[in-house]
């Protein structure tokens, strides 16, 4: 009996000392298991991808503007090459101009570089002798669609010439005339003490002045109280005759302190004939 519980007690202690070993054991491994792992920080996992995201936002933006400074640059390559081959042209069509500028819009680009017309050009010329004059006047063009392919064929065509106020006075044969607004006041009546206001007109290639009011002492005169011809007289004297080109209109004419504007419009003009146009 005394060597069965011997045996038991023997038996319960290498137990206890299984269970602590293994226990010690198992602890042990916990500890070197999480030695092996190293935990970050989440705000350290933030600043990575944050940091990340703004190079990123960067990159794009400064490819972007690189892009966009290639494309500008681009249009305004094209823009200055057309813009030049264009006055190359006019001086060649015509050597007497002076200040010959052209301008093409830049929005235009794309389109004028992938179709067969070019959308708008505008041309200023500083000095022209107009056919059948001395005096240089200034010319505005405004061209839309220009084809490319030879003959160059314009297909709309505004001309505006505008003769100096000096001209105008000098050739418009009446007595103390001068540019006030946009009438040509002249001195009538005995002694020069009436003014009248005259206007230009036209009529299909003829332009004139017609009398638009008269005062004497500086008081209006009734055009009813004045001769029925008076109209036809002014007329006769300031009539001049223009040598419009085919194709092209006079559509209009004014008066201002620059001088004598004439607007003149057509549509499938050869550009090459520009100079017989002016």
């Amino acid at each position: 009996m005394r060597d069965r519980w011997r045996s038991l007690a023997i038996g319960m202690a290498i137990r206890q000392l299984l269970s602590s070993y293994l226990s010690n054991r198992a602890s042990d491994g916990s500890s070197r298991l999480r030695s092996g792992f190293t935990l970050v920080p989440f705000s350290t996992v933030s600043q990575f991808t944050f940091g990340t995201l703004t190079q990123m936002k960067k990159h794009l933006a400064l490819a972007v503007a690189i892009s966009t400074f290639m494309l500008i640059g681009g249009a305004l390559t094209a823009q200055a090459l057309m813009t030049s081959q264009i006055e190359s042209r006019i001086k060649s069509e015509l050597p007497k101009a002076s200040g010959v500028r052209a301008s093409i819009p830049l929005v235009d680009i794309p389109q004028n570089l992938s179709s067969n017309t070019i959308k708008l050009v505008n041309i200023n010329i500083d000095g022209f002798a107009l056919e059948g004059s001395d005096a240089k006047s200034s010319i505005t063009i405004s061209a839309n669609d220009i084809g490319k392919a030879q003959p160059t064929i314009v297909g709309s065509l505004d001309v505006t010439a505008t003769i100096p106020a000096a001209t105008i006075i000098k050739s418009a044969n009446f007595d103390d005339a001068q540019i006030v607004g946009s009438a040509l006041q002249i001195s009538v009546g005995a002694g020069g003490l009436g003014q009248a206001q005259l206007v230009p007109k036209f009529s299909n290639n003829t332009i004139y002045f017609q009398l638009q009011s008269l005062s004497f002492l500086g008081n209006e005169v009734p055009s009813s109280s004045l001769p029925a011809d008076i109209q036809d007289q002014i007329k006769s004297k300031s009539m001049r005759e223009l040598t419009v080109p085919k194709g092209m209109k006079l559509k209009a004419v004014s008066l201002g302190s620059n001088g004598l504007s004439v607007n003149l419009r057509g549509s499938n003009i050869q550009l090459s004939k520009l100079g017989s146009l002016l």
